[in-house]
């Protein structure tokens, strides 16, 4: 889900009043090669910021986003066919386990089906020799999904939050809304669950609900019940769902409406902190949108944007500070390896003069290292030992593939490698 239809040019140069003005990268850059690791070129001249932004209005009325704008697709809107987006990766029944699931096997959400899809990572994890294992049906369009320690799997649908026990491959539950979200539809813009997370002590989950048109919600779920328990009003299109390390709050990142909005776990009082490092130009037909955080050990979110700034949000006073990123590209999901080291996904250009898909790898210091992506990605999960990231090629619009995009985070000099996987897969999890 990309952030809309407006340029992205035409507000390079806006910084947030709630934070310091930081470095921007605008280096030059040509015929869309990929990103290449590393800090990259000096700021480039004025004559070709205007040139940017001319081709810039140019290809924003060519793009159709992740905006709620006036030129989405309908939320109805058919996926690609087999044909444009390759066939989906099914599991082979020769290679499905005879117990238990094995630990280490990935889980995906797969959008563009009413399942979620079990995936041999393949030998040591690496993705070599890898594939589909099985699936499940848990509901219509699922997006994200999160895994308790007891191998229960929590996934936001379209219809509710299926429960499915990852052990032994079966659904126990699910869990229907109590906010009235419309029809249950497929496509970018569906209502229902999007982002979602667990309580650090695994007693409560709590799902992002998107209402077309409106803003959204946060459900509490109750994990022994399996009931809906209370609602939080949130902002527009909560596209992720994220917990303080003590678990007292719940963050929604709301797409739509530029800002994360803070839910106190206890009495769900809430509160909405403005995230707009670009400002809020274009209002629902902007690019310039939060999408995924994560939150540091410290309490701070982290939420990258465009591969160029990192907004780093401090919850408990709502001040926005910005540090600089260097891959250039639209960028969609975030995760944390356990020291520290910030992954991002790079979905691609939404200019003509943007970099290509990629996997930025922060270090805490700052230091990047930017991996090419072979086609659009949308989330990422990290392995426990921190030396491999699984990226999923689901993406919410066109161009997606089926599967999965295994890096080597030790190995700076080797390949990506690509893994049969699921059909749209979104979400991700490793068990």
């Amino acid at each position: 889900m990309t952030g809309g239809h407006g340029p992205r040019a035409a507000l390079r140069g806006a910084f947030p009043s709630s934070g310091p003005r930081a470095a921007v990268r605008v280096p030059g850059r040509g015929g869309g090669s990929p990103a290449s690791p590393g800090p990259r070129a000096a700021p480039r001249p004025p004559a070709a910021r205007v040139r940017r932004l001319a081709l810039g209005l140019v290809a924003a009325a060519l793009l159709a986003g992740c905006s709620a704008g006036p030129t989405e697709a309908a939320p109805d809107t058919p996926a690609p066919s087999s044909a444009e987006a390759g066939l989906a990766a099914t599991p082979d029944p020769s290679r499905t386990p005879t117990g238990r699931t094995p630990d280490g096997t990935l889980l995906v959400a797969d959008f563009g089906s009413d399942t979620v899809t079990f995936v041999d990572p393949g030998k040591d994890g690496s993705g070599r020799g890898g594939a589909p294992i099985a699936s499940v049906e848990v509901g219509t369009a699922p997006y994200g999904l999160v895994v308790g320690e007891d191998g229960r799997a929590w996934v936001a649908t379209a219809e509710g939050v299926a429960v499915v026990d990852t052990r032994e491959r079966t659904r126990l539950a699910l869990v229907p809304y109590a906010t009235e979200s419309g029809p249950v539809t497929t496509g970018e813009y569906r209502g229902g669950g999007m982002g979602i997370a667990l309580a650090p002590d695994g007693k409560h989950v709590y799902v992002g609900v998107n209402v077309p048109g409106g803003d959204g919600a946060v459900e509490v779920i109750d994990t022994a019940t399996r009931e809906v328990t209370g609602t939080a009003p949130v902002g527009m299109r909560p596209f992720d769902v994220d917990v303080s390390p003590d678990g007292r709050e719940v963050y929604a990142t709301d797409h739509d409406s530029f800002d994360v909005t803070a839910v106190d776990a206890d009495s769900l009082k809430t509160r909405r902190m403005e995230v707009a490092p670009y400002g809020t130009e274009g209002g629902l037909g902007s690019w310039l949108k939060p999408h995924y955080a994560v939150v540091r050990g410290d309490g701070k979110l982290l939420l990258p944007f465009e591969g160029e700034r990192l907004a780093v949000l401090d919850p408990r006073t709502g001040e926005v500070t910005i540090e600089r990123m260097t891959a250039n590209t639209h960028q969609h999901g975030a995760a944390l390896a356990p020291d520290g080291t910030l992954l991002v996904v790079g979905t691609g250009p939404i200019g003509p003069d943007d970099e290509d898909p990629s996997l930025t790898v922060r270090s805490p210091n700052g230091e990047e290292r930017v991996v090419p992506l072979e086609g659009p990605h949308e989330d990422v999960a990290v392995s426990k030992d921190g030396g491999t990231a699984y990226v999923t090629g689901g993406f919410t619009r066109d161009g997606y593939w089926n599967g999965i995009t295994v890096v080597d985070l030790d190995d700076v000099s080797g390949e990506p490698v690509r893994l049969e996987a699921g059909n749209r897969p979104l979400g991700i999890a490793i068990l």
